[in-house]
């Protein structure tokens, strides 16, 4: 199995994005949020994911293997549900309802789209959206579940802005 430990961007100068990449992995969202992750190369090539913690393997990221090729990861299709509405006002609702339970939620221009779950999509046909549940490629937002408790840069969270940058709690 060929390891997989780093960024293709933390060799910025070796590895100019204008090349083209000689492996692709077609993963969805659950496989390209782990740190850890056994898989395989379009060729079928096994391939064994250590990277850094907390970083979601975003459509397009470029990774490097441990011989220097790089390797592209891709969203794979997965059975995602899509909400839309002309009424934003329920389209914002149901954002609503769905980040109160932690949902990954992707959003778009007057749509949401979410990992197909029956129980969430009889929650937003309550709400009187009509929910469309498709094959598609999975992008969330970043939020609060990126790694634990960490927070991730620019997460869109409220923290007060009353103390320095890298949220230390400790008074001096």
């Amino acid at each position: 199995m060929i390891k997989v430990c780093e960024f293709a961007a933390d060799a910025a100068a070796s590895t100019p994005t204008s090349t083209p990449a000689q492996l692709t992995v077609r993963l969805p969202f659950d496989e390209r949020k782990k740190s850890r992750l056994k898989t395989a190369a379009e060729n079928g090539e096994p391939l064994g994911f250590m990277l850094p913690r907390g970083h979601i393997l975003r459509d397009g990221t470029r990774l490097l293997d441990e011989s220097g090729r790089v390797i592209e990861v891709k969203a794979a299709d997965e059975t995602v549900s899509t909400v839309s509405s002309d009424n934003a006002h329920l389209v914002m609702r149901a954002a609503y309802h769905l980040g109160n339970r932690h949902v990954p939620l992707q959003i778009g221009d007057g749509w949401l789209r979410y990992q197909h779950d029956h129980v969430l999509d009889a929650m937003v046909i309550g709400l009187g959206l009509t929910v469309t549940v498709e094959d598609a490629p999975f992008e969330p937002e970043d939020g609060a579940y990126a790694g634990g408790h960490s927070h991730s840069h620019g997460d869109g969270h409220a923290h007060g802005h009353d103390h320095e940058p890298g949220h230390h709690h400790h008074e001096h």
